[in-house]
């Protein structure tokens, strides 16, 4: 089992900046892929990246134009998510995840950590 718990969430205005975080215990994260999803009012998750934990390789989703970055500290085993110029529309949940790398369903969730962007 693999534990997952976000924090950093909360109000900022458009423009601003955020970053959440992503700790993990339970396992030994070296066969494992994270990755950052978001749920906004009355739509479905969607995926934004995610980062191999072993050889610290990022995936993006295309629509977000570079304007998040995910990153990690093994010593920590924590997952960062650093989100720039934000939009009123990133308004969401956040939520991380977790999957053994060779498989591809995400298996491991956190509770979420709300994220709102008043315009």
């Amino acid at each position: 089992q693999v534990q997952l718990v976000e924090s950093g969430g909360g109000l900022v205005q458009a423009g601003g900046s955020l970053s959440l975080s992503c700790a993990a215990s339970g396992r030994t994260l070296s066969s494992y892929v994270m990755g950052w999803f978001r749920q906004a009012p009355g739509k479905e998750r969607t995926f934004l990246g995610s980062i191999n934990w072993n050889d610290d390789i990022t995936y993006y989703a295309d629509s977000l134009n570079e304007r998040f970055t995910i990153s990690r500290d093994n010593a920590k085993s924590t997952m960062y998510l650093q989100m720039n110029s934000l939009k009123p529309e990133d308004t969401a949940v956040y939520y991380c995840a977790a999957r053994v790398r060779s498989r591809l369903i995400w298996t491991y969730w956190g509770q979420g950590t709300q994220v709102t962007v008043s315009s």
